[in-house]
């Protein structure tokens, strides 16, 4: 069985964490490299090289993980006891 709280606060770290990865790998390589498009659509109220649009960026991308976590450990649970090893 999985803990709600590990799993999400553990997604939601690790898109942090990846968005951290993305806007500095933008930052650092040319225009044509980066996908700063995408995380425009993907990210509401985000918009590249922005106070605001950072920090909105950096929350939105923490709620998404913890988001996916909160939907995804109760479903996994759920099929753990009816089909998990040893039923």
């Amino acid at each position: 069985m999985l803990n709600l709280k590990v799993v999400s606060w553990s997604l939601a770290t690790t898109a942090l964490v990846s968005y951290l990865v993305c806007v500095s790998y933008g930052i650092a390589t040319p225009e044509s490299l980066h996908m700063h498009a995408f995380l425009e659509q993907v990210l509401p109220g985000f918009t590249w090289l922005t106070g605001w649009g950072f920090v909105a960026g950096l929350v939105e991308s923490f709620l998404y993980g913890a988001y996916a976590g909160m939907v995804y450990v109760p479903i996994y649970n759920f099929f753990q006891r009816r089909w998990g090893a040893g039923s």
